[in-house]
């Protein structure tokens, strides 16, 4: 059994149509739910979008999800095995000679990519587990982090998995 601390990640598949997000978080937010992240994109469908969430209230949120009309199905990822990724962008300031060179020998230790070079700046992309990017962001602090950009997690179930999923909504028009 998960510890009560333990993080969560839901994969909703819902309709790609206008304002189901702001319906969704509008029906979580009234409920008192604080969502720690949240990621939304089309999907391979275009008319199926995946949202995918990361909290600490998986039942509830679950159950509250499986009565929204949109939402077709509901998957309960950290239930299985996945691979997860979150994304970074971080603007650092770099002046030219050492910084900028030790900043470049941090970036290829987190297997990161620089994006943009400024006369002072750059802009840093780096990719992977929450953990990994959260430490990167610890370490590049030092340097004066200028402007920062983060996503939710995103995950898939690994292939050949078992996947936890809800029923489909009874209302829900299957795309």
């Amino acid at each position: 059994m998960a510890s009560p601390n333990q993080r969560h990640l839901l994969s909703a598949l819902v309709q790609n149509v206008p304002g189901v997000l702001a319906h969704i978080s509008g029906m979580l937010a009234s409920r008192g739910y604080n969502i720690d992240s949240l990621a939304v994109g089309e999907t391979e469908d275009p008319t199926l979008s995946r949202m995918t969430f990361d909290d600490q209230v998986l039942d509830q949120v679950r159950k509250q999800l499986e009565k929204i009309v949109t939402v077709v199905r509901v998957l309960d990822i950290s239930s299985n095995d996945y691979v997860e990724r979150d994304l970074l962008l971080v603007k650092v300031t770099a002046p030219a000679g050492g910084v900028r060179s030790e900043i470049r020998e941090l970036v290829d230790i987190f297997r990161g990519q620089i994006v943009d070079v400024g006369e002072g700046e750059v802009m840093i992309e780096i990719s992977g587990r929450a953990n990994k990017v959260q430490a990167f962001i610890e370490r590049i602090d030092r340097y004066g982090i200028v402007e920062l950009v983060r996503t939710g997690r995103i995950a898939m179930v690994r292939s050949g998995s078992q996947i936890t999923s809800s029923e489909p909504a009874a209302e829900t028009v299957q795309a």
